[in-house]
């Protein structure tokens, strides 16, 4: 243990608690906001535990699995997953996921990075200036989305009805999605803060809609890439296991809570995490940058 955390001198036990405690962490805000949890796992494990890079990607695609399978059967049930907007957008993400898998180490990963703390930046600002709706306003879907059958529809507990939607704009919905796949492959994340507000912002989809499908799909766009990071030994049990057990049980806090709250809630922590996240990608990438462009 003492080769992957380096530098802090970590007990395994010591380690293995703060692992357990940020997987728990990442799964109760990955399954309430659709994001995945390696934005907190990858910080969590290179800052506070000394793991090296790589290690903390195969980690977190691991973490990004986890909360898809522990998040997504309970919303599948719940029939809150739009299932055929997320297999016609997975078309997307798995190519973009296999790409970015096999381009990692290879692009520079600090202009992407900061590129992304960019549009992570805009999309903040949009969804300050947005009211917070609980559903989005009623709009006629694209002829597209109509042909393959997009639309869809679920019972919301917090607004004790069911919400009726349709979605828009899917060209445009289909290239930001392939760009969330190359992001998963590129940075080891599930993209799934790129997914939601690809379907919530772009194609109008309600949030709940929008986060409980991008759950769905996030496991599926991280096992197309996990296979590369496993074959290059990137992945090990040792650190993956507790991030596995603490994303499973924060999963099951974030599935109970998001059932329960109003969207205008759950705007308000997306728009926090928006924030945060954008501030670091920035700053992550304007320092590669000055380095000469190492990630």
């Amino acid at each position: 243990m003492s080769g992957f955390v380096a530098g802090l001198s970590l007990e395994p036990l010591t380690f293995f608690l703060m692992v357990l405690a940020a997987g728990i962490l990442a799964g109760a805000l990955g399954s309430l906001l659709g994001i995945g949890g390696g934005l907190i796992i990858i910080p969590t494990l290179t800052l506070f535990a000394g793991v090296d890079l790589r290690y903390a990607m195969g980690a977190s695609l691991v973490s990004v699995i986890a909360t898809s399978s522990g998040a997504a059967a309970t919303y599948v049930r719940d029939r809150m997953v739009n299932l055929r907007l997320a297999m016609f957008l997975e078309l997307a993400t798995t190519t973009g996921a296999v790409v970015g898998a096999l381009l990692a180490g290879v692009l520079p990963v600090a202009l992407l990075s900061l590129i992304l703390g960019l549009v992570l930046a805009y999309a903040s600002w949009s969804t300050f200036l947005s009211r917070g709706d609980e559903t989005p306003p009623s709009r006629t879907g694209s002829p597209l989305a109509a042909r393959l059958r997009l639309q869809g529809s679920y019972f919301d507990p917090a607004l004790g009805r069911q919400v009726e939607y349709q979605v828009t704009r899917i060209p445009q919905g289909l290239a930001v999605m392939w760009g969330a796949g190359l992001m998963s492959g590129l940075l080891g994340i599930g993209s799934g803060l790129f997914k939601v507000i690809a379907m919530d912002r772009l194609m109008r989809a309600p949030l709940k809609a929008s986060t409980t499908t991008s759950n769905f799909m996030i496991g599926v766009t991280a096992a197309a890439s996990a296979g590369t990071y496993f074959a290059r030994g990137d992945i090990n049990p040792f650190i993956a296991a507790p991030v596995a057990l603490g994303v499973l049980a924060g999963t099951v806090i974030g599935t109970r809570l998001l059932r329960r709250m109003r969207s205008r809630f759950i705007h308000r922590v997306l728009l926090v995490v928006l924030v945060i996240v954008a501030a670091q990608m920035i700053r992550s990438g304007i320092a590669g940058l000055l380095r000469g462009g190492a990630p």
